[in-house]
């Protein structure tokens, strides 16, 4: 009796400790970035020709509530990407807008996925969606994952069952001047 008293003492201090789930944790830690630009640079996948290597990569922490986080992610002087966070029922969505100059949709926009679970307080991962299957067949197979731990930033793609992977790492440590906004 003395031991399940005294589990049941530990873990409701445990479940008070920690109310909110790890998803909603990890949202959160964008809220003091808000505004922000951050450099980044391909640690994985990057190669000669593929859009990315050799230019300047920049994302900004456009806007942030308690529901939805918006992250432009800029390739040299292409703004035409952002990254969305939704959360709904402790999970996290991951879709990819992908504008035009002018500010119009791409044929391509909205893909990506939606965590299994709440994930972890640092990384969450987004197995690709029926839409984004429905959308791009290709891409049915990919796996994409987002690391935050206050410091770094990471962006990753895996498409399962080929050697496609990329990742870029973003210090969060040193902002830097910008004023680039997304085309919208």
């Amino acid at each position: 009796m003395k031991y399940l008293l005294f589990f049941f003492l530990f873990s409701s201090q445990l479940v008070i400790a920690q109310d909110k789930p790890n998803s909603k944790l990890f949202l959160e830690q964008f809220k003091p970035f808000v505004g922000q630009y951050f450099e980044g640079e391909i640690v994985e996948g990057g190669k000669e020709g593929d859009g990315f290597t050799g230019k300047r990569l920049l994302m900004q922490v456009m806007s942030y509530d308690d529901h939805e986080v918006k992250i432009p992610f800029y390739v040299g002087e292409d703004k035409s990407r952002t990254w969305i966070l939704n959360y709904s029922n402790n999970v996290i969505t991951l879709k990819h807008d992908h504008r035009h100059e002018d500010g119009s949709p791409d044929k391509v926009t909205f893909y990506g996925g939606t965590a299994p679970n709440e994930g972890a307080v640092n990384s969450q991962i987004f197995p690709a969606d029926h839409e984004t299957c429905q959308l791009i067949d290709y891409a049915c197979q990919n796996v994409w994952w987002i690391t935050m731990d206050g410091a770094t930033y990471t962006y990753n793609l895996r498409r399962i069952g080929s050697d496609r992977v990329f990742t870029v790492k973003f210090d969060l440590t040193k902002s830097v001047k910008s004023n680039y906004k997304p085309w919208k």
